[in-house]
């Protein structure tokens, strides 16, 4: 089994196949969710300090911030998964 891959923005990447949810940063129990991980240090900020426009929930009870909406990401895992797989050494050529 291969581990997915995700770019969320910065040159930052997070294992999509670890991801339980995708929730918008604006309603109060994401904000409660995201003081609560920030107390315990189980939050992950992918922002590079560009504002929150997607929370991802992990499977560890980790969170990720990141700075693109759900909707670009969620748009992103079903082009990848329609693409099919592909080596790292492919991914990597890509980005350059």
């Amino acid at each position: 089994m291969t581990t997915e891959l995700i770019h969320l923005g910065f040159s930052n990447m997070a294992a999509i196949d670890k991801v339980i949810a995708i929730i918008s940063p604006n309603s109060a129990p994401s904000k409660r969710l995201i003081h609560d991980a920030k107390s315990k240090g189980h939050v992950i900020d992918m922002t590079n300090g560009r504002r929150t426009k997607a929370v991802l929930i992990m499977d560890n009870g980790h969170i990720v911030l990141s700075a693109i909406t759900p909707e670009t990401i969620s748009g992103r895992v079903a082009s990848m998964r329609r693409a099919g797989p592909r080596s790292q050494f492919e991914e990597a050529e890509q980005a350059e």
